[in-house]
């Protein structure tokens, strides 16, 4: 199998997984902390995944310019996430 095909296979995939069941739960994620709700342990755990995942395919982002901007707006949801999670953990904590 030539390496267009295997990444062509391995975007569909990925793109797959985005829309199926990442950017849904991580929405959901965004809207309970933008809400003020701390993040729990199985939470956590899904975004180190998901960002591990991230790092683990940055080889297949970079052969393929197309995908980087998706992959900027991905970490930049993260980066929302995990900034507004610590804000509200920090809150919760002086209580």
């Amino acid at each position: 199998m030539s390496n267009d095909t295997e990444d062509t296979g391995m975007i569909e995939a990925l793109l797959q997984r985005l829309n199926d069941f990442r950017l849904p739960r991580l929405l959901e994620l965004k809207e309970r902390v933008t809400g003020g709700e701390t993040l729990d342990e199985y939470d956590l755990e899904f975004l180190a995944q998901a960002l591990e995942d991230g790092h683990d395919n940055q080889a297949l982002i970079d052969r393929h310019p197309e995908l980087q901007a998706l992959a900027a707006k991905m970490i930049a949801l993260y980066h929302e996430i995990t900034a507004k999670a610590l804000e509200n953990e920090t809150k919760s904590q002086d209580r």
